[in-house]
């Protein structure tokens, strides 16, 4: 998650701290809407990016009947 924050830091031009609260309420958010991906939120903040690709395809199996 260290490289999403920077990311946030230097393309919004925000803190470290604050950073850390867009990504909370991001994530916040998508369990909120997307409540069967909670446990791949949880593992995907918890882990860091190694499980980003997981729960990337994860999340396209869940949740892609509901763009079609």
């Amino acid at each position: 998650m260290e490289e999403l924050i920077e990311r946030l830091k230097d393309k919004a031009g925000i803190t470290a701290e604050q950073a850390q609260h867009v990504l909370e309420t991001v994530k916040d958010y998508v369990k909120e809407k997307f409540p069967m991906l909670e446990g791949a939120v949880e593992s995907l903040f918890a882990q860091g990016k190694e499980k980003g690709e997981d729960f990337l395809d994860e999340m396209k199996d869940k949740v892609g009947g509901f763009f079609k």
